[in-house]
């Protein structure tokens, strides 16, 4: 008798989606820990008349919503893991979140830099003293913020134990601690944000010092403009990553040529298309169309994708010549 019960034949999407990530607690940290310093910064800035630290204050609530953005991506992952609406599950939920966070990065640098060049035209006076320890604060703030985000423990739960549905068993996909740090975008961004507030403390003090001890008051405002360049770059860069994933875009062609070869090497089978694409942290879809004389099933193609390759859902279409 034939089986035509297709539940042999069903996977999920989930991906390991809806496990909680090692990301999560420690952006919400960093994000309390952000938000108190902010209000602290923006008041002192505007008390004591420092651009450069109403900026890293200004800078600091910028990064308090993305970073606020970023752990709503965690949650959210985790709770739509199951909605069958999402088609290729909700890797992509991370990267939307450190796009937003990058965008709100490049609108601030762009208020820093008008509000710089208005305090260059119109200079005010400095509570220098009162000015440095706070910005002296927000460093060390920002320091500690940087150490517990770089401390966040190996995820093994965040796409690096991949359930490959098409072979039915498992492979555990091992990475270093930077791997993680470089490709998950959600961390990346609440990295760059830390980051970035470092910077225009260390800016602001620099500023401070010098308006302090050499009278060059026009550093104050110089500085926030400074700034708002390097944060600009930054964030061009975080927007250009993440749109990639966001717009599928083709993975790199010496990976694509990779899975190519896996199917096409000692075979008369050719792969007339190809389509690869990542559709989450360390996830990866393909659609191949097979043409070959002697053509085997789909299942034997599929099984011929090398695990680095990150394949979590492939869909193979053979046809005979």
């Amino acid at each position: 008798m034939i089986n035509r019960d297709p539940e042999p034949w069903r996977h999920d999407h989930v991906f390991d989606q809806d496990h909680k990530r090692a990301g999560e607690a420690r952006t919400l940290l960093v994000v309390v820990i952000t938000a108190v310093m902010m209000v602290v910064e923006i008041a002192a800035g505007l008390m004591f008349g420092s651009m450069a630290l109403l900026a890293d204050g200004l800078h600091m609530a910028s990064h308090a919503a993305a970073l606020g953005i970023a752990v709503m991506a965690y949650v959210v992952s985790r709770r739509l893991a199951y909605d069958r609406g999402f088609t290729f599950g909700v890797g992509k939920i991370n990267s939307l979140a450190g796009f937003t966070s990058a965008v709100l990065l490049m609108g601030f640098a762009l208020l820093m830099a008008t509000e710089s060049v208005e305090r260059l035209i119109n200079p005010r006076d400095i509570a220098f003293d009162h000015a440095l320890v706070v910005a002296a604060v927000g460093l060390v703030v920002n320091g500690v913020c940087a150490w517990v985000l770089m401390s966040t423990p190996h995820d093994h739960g965040h796409g690096h134990a991949h359930h490959h549905h098409e072979h039915h068993h498992e492979h555990e996909h091992e990475h270093d601690h930077e791997h993680e740090q470089h490709h998950d975008h959600n961390l990346r961004a609440a990295y760059l944000h830390v980051l970035a507030d470092a910077l225009t403390s260390v800016l602001a003090i620099v500023a401070l010092l010098a308006g302090k001890y050499f009278g060059a008051n026009w550093m104050d405002p110089v500085i926030g403009i400074l700034g708002a360049m390097l944060v600009a770059r930054w964030s061009y860069g975080l927007i250009r990553d993440t749109a990639r994933v966001l717009l599928d875009r083709q993975a790199a062609d010496h990976l694509a040529e990779q899975l190519r070869q896996s199917i096409e090497s000692g075979s008369p089978a050719r792969v007339t298309d190809l389509h690869y694409w990542v559709i989450g942290h360390d996830l990866y879809a393909a659609e191949l169309v097979i043409v070959s004389s002697d053509p085997a099933s789909p299942a034997h193609y599929r099984s011929l994708i090398p695990e680095h390759l990150k394949v979590v859902h492939a869909t193979i279409e053979v046809h005979q010549r």
